[in-house]
């Protein structure tokens, strides 16, 4: 089932994520699944538990669209269930970076080039695993929308002002898309 996807200027986006627990969402691979649709229809390589209305602890993301780049991206999917960004090493690097959630923007964000991340996955399994590169930016992307920051945070306050007119558009529907979304600022979205 695809959701539709939250667009800019939903205080679900600015929340801080709740933790979940196995037994408070039993039907969680149903979810992540779900997810993986949602983000696939809107042509991501991530995709936040936030983005699609609810304020919990997950993201999702396939890098596999990366992989002629990096070989290390092929079949690169994963989900990620209470994560905690342990440790961000590196010189920070730029990469042009969107959002489904803010569709037609995209800017030059700064990002560490390595993360060390603590997880479960969708079968309650455990991990603490290192990524680099386009893994760790998608990672710390997403995770981001999980503590309720976007990418445009990240920029200076003259670029944010600068898009200020188009972010506005975006919570107001006035934006060109292909995938459903919720709009904050019209009582019914498409």
């Amino acid at each position: 089932m695809k959701f539709p996807i939250i667009a800019y200027g939903d205080p679900v986006l600015r929340k801080k994520a709740t933790a979940i627990e196995p037994d408070e969402y039993p039907h969680i691979k149903e979810l992540v699944a779900n997810m993986f649709e949602t983000m696939y229809g809107a042509h991501g390589v991530g995709l936040a538990a936030p983005q699609v209305g609810m304020s919990m602890r997950l993201f999702v993301v396939d890098a596999n669209a990366f992989a002629d780049d990096d070989a290390d991206l092929k079949d690169f999917k994963k989900a990620f269930i209470n994560a905690n960004i342990m440790e961000e090493t590196g010189e920070e690097w730029a990469f042009n970076e969107g959002c489904l959630s803010i569709p037609e923007i995209r800017e030059d964000v700064y990002r560490k080039p390595v993360v060390k991340i603590s997880y479960y996955d969708e079968d309650w399994k455990h991990h603490e695993e290192t990524f680099k590169g386009m893994a760790a930016r998608i990672i710390q992307h997403e995770y981001d929308h999980i503590e309720g920051k976007l990418f445009t945070d990240k920029l200076s306050p003259l670029r944010r002002r600068m898009l200020e007119k188009k972010l506005n558009d975006i919570s107001r529907g006035i934006v060109d898309v292909d995938y459903k979304m919720k709009f904050p600022a019209v009582k019914k979205g498409r």
